[in-house]
């Protein structure tokens, strides 16, 4: 359990994963900042179902890709709440095709939210997060799997778990894990829209367990990470998805 005082700042967390892990760390014991860039009301229905659970919680628009941006919803989680101890870096999209059929505008949204809007979170935490907190960062299972049309997506992901482990050893002297959780398929909105059936069937049957993840349990391995049980684990990438790979 967290301390009280303790915040998490999780973005992309209106919906989804993020959610899943904006939740979770609520029951914590974490005071948690929902950041969203739509709209905004999942983000405050979120916020209204952490609160009427007996947390805190407040939600703020910011586009990750945008280093302004960026450092307000530092500048507005500090006078929230004092401090952030906590960052979840799950902000990011998904746009699928092969390398020759990838056009200028899939290669750099995904280069500019996934990878530029992680960094801008990061290169804040480095110089703003209070000592002993922890950083996670979402990558994907793709980074080992490799399949085919995930190129761009994967690309800016394996980036990420590079930076997860420079940065690691960049935080040395200040108690601050990074770390990064790499999901397989997870049953989201995300993953189902738009899918047929045998194709969700297929990725089901690919892991050993048989099954698509839950975004609940994406948000235990983040909950374990920054939490007292996941202190001696640092600079790693965890393969959060059934044995898929």
């Amino acid at each position: 359990m967290a301390d009280h005082c303790k915040t998490a700042v999780v973005t992309g967390s209106s919906r989804g994963i993020g959610a899943a892990i904006a939740e979770r760390l609520a029951k914590d014991g974490f005071n948690v900042i929902v950041n969203f860039s739509g709209s905004p009301a999942p983000a405050e229905n979120l916020v209204a179902k952490i609160e009427k659970e007996g947390g805190k919680a407040r939600s703020f628009r910011a586009d990750v890709s945008d280093p302004v941006a960026v450092a307000r919803l530092w500048d507005v989680a500090e006078a929230a709440f004092g401090g952030v101890d906590v960052l979840v870096n799950n902000a990011g999209i998904m746009r699928l095709a092969t390398i020759a059929e990838s056009d200028d505008g899939l290669f750099n949204q995904q280069i500019s939210i996934n990878l530029k809007g992680t960094f801008n979170m990061l290169r804040e935490a480095s110089r703003r997060l209070n000592q002993g907190g922890s950083i996670v960062n979402l990558s994907t299972s793709q980074t080992a799997m490799l399949h085919p049309t995930y190129g761009v997506y994967a690309a800016t992901k394996a980036a990420i778990e590079a930076m997860t482990t420079i940065l690691a050893k960049e935080m040395r002297g200040r108690s601050i894990t990074v770390n990064a959780v790499a999901p397989g398929p997870t049953g989201t909105a995300l993953f189902f829209d738009d899918r047929p059936q045998e194709v969700i069937d297929h990725f089901a049957k690919l892991a050993p367990l048989e099954r698509i993840g839950s975004p609940a349990e994406i948000a235990n391995v983040v909950s374990f990470l920054v939490g007292p049980d996941g202190a001696w684990i640092n600079g790693q990438t965890l393969r959060a998805n059934g044995g898929i790979i």
